[in-house]
């Protein structure tokens, strides 16, 4: 699946597009997903643009260690013993929208892995 042509994540992080937001800090924003694939469905994204995980490099590893940590804290605020992170790298890789985001779901997600 192509990437969608606009980056609406950095719509919602500016306010321009709402959003059901559960967790932010400074660098990192939650909020559930507009078309839930499980109970739980939760977005991790970081505030700062970055398109695929590709982008990973020393400089960053601190930012995508808060995505698991908001992940972890989210977790524990929705009140889930078990659930699933993923996160899909690429238009090859299943990725849609062109900003970095970590998918928080409910053990109830069912995928083909």
């Amino acid at each position: 699946m192509p990437f969608l042509p606009e980056n609406i994540f950095l719509k919602i992080i500016s306010g321009e597009l709402p959003s059901k937001k559960v967790y932010e800090t400074d660098q990192i924003l939650a909020f559930h997903d507009i078309t839930p694939k499980a109970k739980t469905h939760i977005l991790i994204i970081p505030k700062v643009e970055l398109k695929t995980a590709k982008e990973v490099n020393l400089e960053n590893t601190e930012l995508f260690g808060q995505l698991f940590l908001a992940a972890k804290i989210i977790a524990e605020q929705e009140g889930l013993d078990g659930y699933k992170l993923h996160m899909n790298v690429d238009e090859a890789g299943g990725q849609v929208v062109p900003h970095v985001h970590l998918h928080l779901l409910s053990a109830d997600y069912k995928s083909n892995l």
